[in-house]
């Protein structure tokens, strides 16, 4: 997928396609899934992968929500990344099966493993 074609489809007005967006216009590298993946599996791995993220005290963005989108869009969808240049922040797209349309997005700051107080 062209970088041009990422950004129009980021062009919502939500936190996380907002921060996407920024990110990828920022110089970050991008990478789009060629296969779909039935909506369910992908909502319920990631609604498990969200409850992990809380109980270490991590808030994504849109998580919650790209989980209850792609889970209502029903229909297999594929996943892409967005990783800062800076390797800060990372953006998970959810693209309907044929790419045409973004059914939710949603991003985390890097890494996930935070080092403990000293």
């Amino acid at each position: 997928m062209e970088r041009h074609v990422l950004e129009l489809l980021l062009a919502g007005d939500d936190e996380a396609s907002v921060i996407a967006l920024a990110t990828l216009r920022s110089g970050a590298t991008y990478w789009v899934g060629d296969r779909a993946q039935p909506a369910g599996q992908h909502a319920g791995v990631f609604k498990g992968r969200l409850q992990r993220m809380r109980m270490h005290g991590l808030e994504p963005h849109g998580l919650e929500r790209a989980v209850q989108l792609v889970r209502e869009h029903g229909r297999p969808v594929r996943t892409g990344l967005i990783d800062s240049a800076d390797r800060t922040w990372t953006t998970l797209l959810f693209l309907t099966e044929d790419g045409s349309a973004l059914v939710a997005c949603a991003g985390w700051p890097l890494p996930l493993v935070r080092k403990p107080p000293l």
